[in-house]
């Protein structure tokens, strides 16, 4: 039996919008966006089914956050179609996102089990112990790269916990970010009212921030976007948890081993087109590996296969749109007039961009006609592009490091874990990964980054109940307490 039924993302009133396939430019299905009035309609309606559902035993919440795993699974095929066709994403991504958007579920549903307060003492004769209560109405805004994992991760915690969720997926993804994860918890027994699917623009993640019933926001998008949704979710005192961009750093000590380095080098930067967050930014490689890191890199992107990844098996799919190819194709322009060398790739077939590979790369970058840095080391890409700058000394890499205003993953390669480890110290980052490349992720872990990435290990493991529960401190007396007056 199909999940999904289309006459079910016809009930807004936003205005028409098509599920676009970026390989092919089809239209995949008819919808309508959310507009302001229905933020408001929803935030009402979840603000009212939240106070039941918070009072369910949570054994009865964590069944439902089970069940929706369960559905995930079974209906892989459906889910994973609309993630390859819709997102652009290549079918092993897809499975991934499966696999990873059930777990959540398993994750959340034992959320609901967990030890929810301490007793504390007290200088007074009385009980005193805090409790973590839901939040209330959480608003989540979730982007289109990895569309099903980066909603469910703070729908399903954010249920699993007591609340009621407003989800704005993005209006490119609202199918695989939104509309499977209404049919999924709404098989598994979701009561009415608690999960409303809002696609739309600005203006309705701004309604959304700025509702007053709405008390928690999980943002997943860009710095310059999360900037304004933390400004705005400040003026109306209310928290806001920012899972932003990143650039992060790749090094490649002097004593790393190449053989087994440029398959992680490789996905670090053009896994799903180097939309993630994580992608490796900047490759950092000590001079003595430089030259032969750059050729092996530059080889490995061309022999990989870029084309439709519903039609054909390859390891590249599109980007998301031409406004993405513009600016990633404009990054590797300019650098590339800086005096950036174009080792592989550089071109691209509609929305299909060549993985490519960028030499001598780094804020110093010159040449003929110089525009100064290189922005496509400098800036977060978004697209399958590996900037390889060299360095000489340790000292030197912690130093590049931390030129990025951005601090989300680090990857580190070397035969020695030790050194790495001190190495990290000096370069901080919300996520390390070392002898491994910095697109990683899992559900009981927590997730975040520093500076210009955002608020810190916001999601994912028991980071979700500071995320979507208030602490009361509560005390109890066996009679009224006496006071001077």
């Amino acid at each position: 039996m199909a999940l999904l039924d289309p006459k079910d993302w016809l009930s807004l009133h936003g205005g028409p919008a098509e599920a676009v396939e970026p390989a092919t430019g089809e239209g995949l299905a008819s919808l309508t966006l959310a507009a302001p009035a229905d933020v408001a309609d929803a935030a009402a309606g979840a603000a009212a089914a939240q106070r039941d559902w918070a009072r369910r035993p949570y054994a009865e919440r964590a069944a439902v956050l089970r069940r929706a795993g369960d559905l995930i699974h079974r209906h892989a095929a459906e889910i994973g179609e609309w993630i390859v066709r819709e997102a652009g994403s290549i079918r092993g991504k897809a499975e991934f996102e499966i696999r990873t958007a059930a777990e959540e579920c398993y994750e959340a549903a034992a959320l609901a089990h967990r030890p929810l307060g301490q007793v504390l003492p007290s200088g007074a004769p009385r009980l005193s112990y805090t409790t973590r209560v839901p939040a209330g109405v959480v608003g989540v805004i979730a982007p289109f790269n990895v569309p099903l994992v980066l909603a469910i991760r703070s729908v399903a915690p954010a249920l699993a916990l007591g609340n009621a969720v407003l989800l704005k997926p993005d209006p490119r993804t609202a199918v695989c970010g939104g509309h499977v994860l209404a049919a999924v918890f709404a098989e598994a027994g979701l009561p009415a009212g608690l999960l409303h699917v809002l696609p739309g623009g600005a203006d309705t993640g701004r309604a959304l921030v700025e509702d007053p019933r709405v008390r928690v926001i999980s943002f997943t998008g860009s710095t310059a976007a999360g900037r304004s949704v933390g400004a705005l979710a400040a003026q109306h005192l209310k928290r806001a948890h920012l899972e932003l961009g990143g650039n992060s750093a790749f090094l490649v000590l002097p004593d790393a081993d190449l053989d087994a380095a440029m398959s992680t080098a490789a996905w670090a930067s053009f896994f799903h087109q180097g939309q993630v967050c994580m992608t490796a930014g900047r490759h950092l490689v000590h001079a003595s590996l430089y030259d032969e890191y750059v050729a092996r890199l530059a080889a490995k992107a061309d022999a990989l296969t870029v084309g439709d990844p519903f039609r054909e098996q390859v390891h590249l799919g599109p980007v998301i749109d031409r406004g993405q190819l513009g600016k990633i194709d404009a990054l590797v322009r300019e650098s590339a007039t800086a005096g950036v060398r174009i080792a592989a790739g550089g071109t691209h077939r509609e929305l299909f961009y060549r993985p490519t590979v960028l030499a001598d790369a780094g804020p110093d970058a010159t040449g003929p006609g110089s525009v100064g840095a290189s922005p496509a080391y400098g800036q977060e890409v978004f697209g399958p592009v590996a900037p390889v700058r060299a360095f000489a000394t340790l000292d030197e890499a912690v130093a590049l490091a931390n030129e990025s205003s951005y601090g989300l993953a680090l990857g580190i390669v070397t035969r020695d874990a030790a050194r790495a480890l001190d190495l990290a110290d000096r370069i901080p980052t919300g996520l390390l990964h070392i002898n491994d490349q910095t697109v990683n992720d899992e559900p009981v872990a927590a997730f975040g980054g520093l500076a210009d990435s955002g608020t810190g290990s916001r999601f994912g493991g028991e980071a979700n109940l500071d995320a979507f529960t208030e602490t009361r401190w509560t005390t109890v007396r066996a009679t009224p307490a006496a006071y001077p007056f």
